[in-house]
C-alpha cells in the first residue's frame, strides 16, 4: 500500500462519485484505476465488457489480473472429429 498524490479537482470528483455510488473514496479510486488499467490492456473492449468481466471475476472469487488475461484469450479450437476411412 502506498500514497498516491492527486489533484484537488480529482479528489473532488472522487468524493462526488463515491457518494453517488455508495463507495469509499479509496474504493472509488481503485475502481477507476482497475477500469483504466483494463481499458489500456484491452482497448478492443468497451466499458460494459470490462464491467461484465469484473462481475464474472467477482463471482468466480478471482480478483487477479490472471483471470482477465485468461478470460480474454480466444477459446481453444475444439478438436475436429476423426473421419471414418472410406473403403
Amino acid at each position: 500500500m502506498g500514497i498516491v498524490k492527486i489533484s484537488d479537482l480529482m479528489h473532488d470528483n472522487l468524493r462526488s462519485a463515491s457518494d453517488a455510488l455508495s463507495r469509499s473514496i479509496n474504493a472509488q479510486a481503485e475502481h477507476w484505476m482497475r477500469i483504466g488499467m483494463l481499458s489500456e490492456l484491452h482497448p478492443e473492449l468497451c466499458h460494459g465488457d470490462i464491467c461484465q468481466l469484473l462481475m464474472r471475476a467477482k463471482q468466480a472469487g478471482d480478483q487477479s489480473l490472471a483471470f482477465f488475461t485468461q478470460e480474454l484469450q480466444p477459446p481453444a479450437a475444439a478438436p475436429k472429429p476423426a473421419r471414418k476411412a472410406l473403403r
